[in-house]
């Protein structure tokens, strides 16, 4: 059976294909922007929108910090924050949450939409965001789709984990409870971490994001992002997915390949659970359980979402505030995992 893509995703194709790169992005810019169910959020495009939307600046209690800083090493730099909680001492080691923005997203956006500061306060977690910049990607984009950037030891996954390695040298981190979660394209981007770096992650997760492997350029990312694309197998990490069944950006058969690919060689049993959440989506959640009797893997597929974090704030872009919380179940899915 043939699958027709979003004819903006065909535009875009036929653009890279003869060279036209920023009118092929400016095409994708315009498809992101309106293709969001009701209830959820996004910044206007550029076109459109008035004076500069003013960054978000998330809430900081006492005690708790929001530092800025900056990581270089032999594949370049990148910026990122890292939220430090009020009840972090020197000395007693915390877990680490990693976490990478969607496209057009910055740190500051990212985290007050997810709110995953709050969460992480309530639970005495560290959590970093690296920025994508510009230079790298013209939409700020993590450059999931390009094979250089797909391998452990170069290009943005060395940065990442570059970055991570830091603030577990800076800070006292608890080096089994390391982990990391990505929107979109940064969700795409956590799939590649945790296949190119099982050893330094515990467990992944993955919003509205793509498999590692699923693309290996431009075209072949848009050809996934409307009709699916199947990951490289990887060794087997705890992995927990969420994804929206009216998402018209990733299209929803990405979540279904992030599950096959970071699921055991082994059988595994599946049950399959029916919940809405108060006033907002319905949800199934599907759970996998490994031999040993452990759930590895959490692939919540949520009805009527589109391509948003689910259960974020307005403070941020891309969120979708009908629920369920995505960044209290990443967060209790990752404590619920330690590497041995």
């Amino acid at each position: 059976m043939k699958t027709i893509l979003p004819g903006e995703m065909l535009e875009a194709t036929r653009l890279v294909g003869n060279g036209r790169l920023n009118e092929a992005t400016a095409t994708l810019r315009q498809m992101l922007a309106g293709r969001l169910s009701p209830g959820q959020r996004t910044a206007p495009s550029p076109a459109t929108r008035g004076p500069q939307r003013a960054a978000p600046k998330p809430a900081v209690p006492p005690g708790a910090q929001f530092l800025s800083a900056t990581f270089s090493g032999p594949d370049g730099s990148r910026p990122y924050k890292l939220y430090v909680p009020s009840g972090y001492r020197e000395g007693q080691a915390v877990p680490l949450v990693v976490m990478l923005h969607g496209c057009t997203q910055s740190p500051d956006d990212f985290a007050a939409g997810t709110r995953m500061n709050e969460r992480a306060e309530t639970r005495t977690c560290l959590v970093a965001y690296p920025g994508q910049t510009g230079t790298a990607n013209m939409q700020k984009c993590w450059n999931w789709f390009r094979a250089a950037d797909q391998q452990r030891g170069s290009g943005e996954p060395a940065l990442i984990a570059g970055i991570t390695r830091e603030i577990m040298q800076r800070f006292t981190v608890d080096p089994r409870r390391v982990y990391i979660a990505g929107l979109s394209a940064g969700g795409a981007a956590a799939a590649v971490m945790g296949v190119a770096y099982p050893d330094l992650y515990a467990a992944i997760g993955v919003h509205s994001g793509l498999a590692c492997g699923a693309a290996r350029d431009m075209p072949s990312a848009f050809a996934a992002m409307g009709q699916g694309g199947e990951g490289i197998r990887g060794q087997a990490v705890p992995t927990i997915v969420f994804h929206g069944d009216r998402d018209g950006t990733v299209n929803p058969r990405n979540g279904d390949a992030v599950v096959a690919q970071m699921a055991d060689a082994g059988p595994m049993g599946v049950r399959v659970e029916q919940d809405r959440v108060p006033g907002g989506h319905a949800y199934s959640r599907t759970l996998h359980r490994g031999a040993d009797g452990r759930i590895v893997i959490e692939h919540w597929l949520i009805h009527g979402a589109g391509h948003a974090w689910a259960g974020g704030s307005a403070a941020g872009s891309y969120t979708d505030p009908l629920g369920p919380d995505a960044s209290q179940e990443m967060l209790r899915f990752f404590l619920e995992h330690e590497k041995s």
